[in-house]
This record gives structure tokens, sequence and C-alpha cells, in this order.
């Protein structure tokens, strides 16, 4: 694959914290040369990253990859009118930042979280140019823009639903994370089953290597840690979490903390929850870190907790933070319907119903009653899972035949 050239179009980049960026470090290890166009750094909070503006800067470079940044507007906030001015002034200053690139690519590669819009530049790019384009969807659309943003008017959600079809059907390939999303796709574009391949997401390899963290230990050490890690949105169904942490200290007598790590549109609601639960003494927000300090945490956990809302849409999904916390050896609970649900039991965790506090303070509980040999061992089997079906070489090699030859 040496001297095959990608372009990789996606609306978050370095420095925000988005798995894309190890697979562009992927494929430049494996000899591949790669441009990105994706846009200024300010998400989660909507506020600029130091050294970013509405001024640029608008072309750097990643590793010995050409980054090339258009213009958004700024989340601001979080606010549901800024979310949607940032989902939709991205792709159109990035479509315009298209005569800006170099040219000469074999392949067009979006790596696709909200908004699905952020495809429309490459779908532009590929077909002036013929050259295929593949598509990774991580967010399914419209069905995830209603977990995020009250849609309810029936004239929008129409218009929602079309322009989302209309985008994944002029995708050359689609790449989806579960089987159950690859049937959907294949229903909603008419696509051939060899045109949308099954990948799920790996996680980077630092996820599986301990990093044991003092200045945490003698924080939060002593108690049971449960850690949730990622973005706050509403879409995760945290109150769900934190009622059936609340539960399941009632039911047991332990000392359960759930430490939250990382941020989102959601805080500030979830903040006022945990007043009113007068969950506070064991709820903790950590806030944002870097990717590569997640593993301080994990090593903390003493389990670690993944939850979405009840939306059927969801449960097509795998959330990529199951992969990293398998890598991590310890016991997983889910709080989820559908692939992701299937994925943690399989490999060994315990998965209850999306919103169903009870049933997973129930799991809570019987966690807590486990003896610490036990929960290593469970701990030790979801590791041999993600060992089997998430790692990163196998999955980058997947990946790029896709990409570039269209087989898996």
């Amino acid at each position: 694959m040496a001297n095959k050239r990608v372009l990789v179009v996606t609306q978050h980049f370095w420095p925000e914290n988005f798995r894309i960026n190890d697979i562009v470090e992927g494929f430049l290890a494996d000899g591949l040369e790669v441009d990105v166009l994706c846009g200024l750094p300010n998400y989660p909070k909507g506020e600029w990253f130091d050294g970013y503006g509405p001024h640029g800067p608008f072309e750097e470079h990643y590793r010995t990859a050409q980054v090339f940044r258009a213009r958004e507007w700024p989340r601001k906030g979080n606010t549901s009118v800024n979310i949607f001015l940032n989902y939709v002034s991205w792709p159109l200053y990035a479509a315009a930042a298209l005569r800006r690139l170099p040219g000469g690519y074999d392949a067009v590669f979006c790596f696709n979280t909200s908004p699905v819009l952020m495809c429309w530049p490459a779908i532009r790019y590929a077909k002036k140019h013929g050259v295929p384009f593949t598509n990774y969807v991580l967010d399914l659309w419209p069905e995830n823009l209603y977990s995020v943003l009250p849609v309810k008017n029936g004239a929008l959600r129409a218009m929602a639903q079309g322009v989302s079809d209309w985008l994944y059907k002029r995708c050359d390939r689609l790449i989806a994370m579960s089987e159950p999303l690859a049937q959907r796709l294949r229903a909603r574009t008419g696509k051939p089953a060899d045109k949308v391949a099954v990948i799920p997401q790996y996680c980077e390899d630092f996820y599986a290597v301990p990093c044991p963290d003092e200045a945490l230990q003698q924080r939060f050490g002593g108690r049971f840690n449960l850690v949730f890690t990622g973005t706050l949105t509403p879409a995760q169904s945290l109150e769900t979490v934190i009622r059936a942490v609340g539960q399941a200290r009632r039911k047991t007598g332990a000392d359960l903390h759930l430490l939250l790590v990382g941020d989102g549109m959601s805080r500030a609601a979830l903040a006022q929850f945990v007043r009113e639960e007068d969950a506070g003494g064991y709820v903790t927000f950590y806030g944002s870190v870097p990717a590569k300090d997640i593993p301080r945490f994990t090593t903390l956990a003493d389990a670690l907790i993944v939850s979405l809302s009840d939306s059927p849409d969801l449960g097509l999904t795998v959330p990529g933070k199951v992969a990293s916390y398998m890598a991590a050896g310890k016991p997983v609970l889910a709080s989820m319907d559908g692939a992701g649900h299937d994925a943690v039991a399989e490999a060994g965790g315990l998965a209850s119903p999306a919103c169903d506090a009870g049933a997973l303070a129930e799991n809570l509980a019987a966690l807590c009653a486990l003896s610490p040999g036990a929960r290593a061992e469970m701990g030790a089997r979801i590791k041999t899972y993600y060992e089997t079906h998430y790692r990163r070489a196998q999955i980058l090699r997947r990946l790029e035949t896709f990409i570039l030859n269209g087989t898996v």
C-alpha cells in the first residue's frame, strides 16, 4: 500500500479527542500518505482551543499528514441553536475549502460522527474527481440527531430523514460498527452487502497498559470506584447510572463512588440532577482529560460503566468506549440495548436494559458481592475478548483494505 494517498474528511480532529487521530497515525505508519480536511477545534465546550480561532490557522501538520482546516460556527455553550449552526456551517465552509487540496488521492474516507452533513464535502470531492469514497458511519442519522436535539416538527424530521438517506446513498461504500447497523444501512440505501462492511471501532493500544496513579489513589482510593469516561450528552442517559448507583449503595451498604471523566452538553443538567438526588457525596465530575490519560482512571476503577438511552436506533451501534473498557481488563457494566448490550454480555460483563436503573443496580450489587479474585477473573475474560475482536492492528488492516480496494 506504499505511496497510496488518502483524503480524510472529518469535522473533528486533533487536538480534539477523537479516534480518527489514531487512525491517521496508523495509516501513516503503514505507509499511506494522508491529507486531512477538518474543522477548527472547539469540541466539546464550544470554546476555541489555545492557538485556534475564527482566523485559523488553516494549514498545519499532524505527524506527516497535511491538515487543512475549514471554518465553523463554534458550539458556544452547547445550546440547541449553536449546535445546529455548528452542524450546518462546517460542511459549507469545508466544501469551499476543497479547492485548497492538492489532489492526487486514491481514496476519500470520512470518519462520520455527528452530523451526517460532514460527509457532504467528501462526496462532492469524490464525485468530481472520480475517487472511491468510503463513509464510516459512527452516528446514524437522523436517529442520533433526535437523541441530542428535541426535533418534534414533522416537516423538519422529514427533511432530516431525506437529507440523511440521500447522503448515505451517494457514498460508494459504507462501514458500520455492527451487523444490525449494516442491515439498516443496506435497507435505507439499497446497497449490496459487499458495499456495506461491518468493522467495529478498535481502541488505541495504550488503553491496554495499566497506569497506576498515586494522586488519584490518594484522592479516591478506599471506595468502590465506578468509572465512566467520555462525552456527557443526553444519549448517554447518565441519570439512569446515577440513580442506579444510589439504589445499589442503599441495597448493599457499599461505598460506591461514580467518577465521571469527561464533559459535554449535559454537564450542567447532570450537576443539577445530582443535587436533586442528593448524590453529591458519591458522584464526582472530574472533567475532560487527554485520551492518553484515560488508563489512569481505568486502572483506578473497580468497574467501568457504559450507558445509552433507550432509543432503539442507538442500539444499532457499539460505543467506541466499549473496546477501550475491555482493553483495561476490568469488569464492565452496560446499561443499553442492542449491539452494545450483546457485546458486553458476550465478553463476560454484566449487561442490563437501557434506562433500567433497577436492573443496573442489581448488577452493581451482584458485582459488589463477588470476591476481588472473581472480579479479577471477570476482567481477564473481558480482556481476552478484546484481544480477539478489537485489536488495533487487525482492524486498521481491514479499514485500509476496504477503503482502498473495497474488500474486507
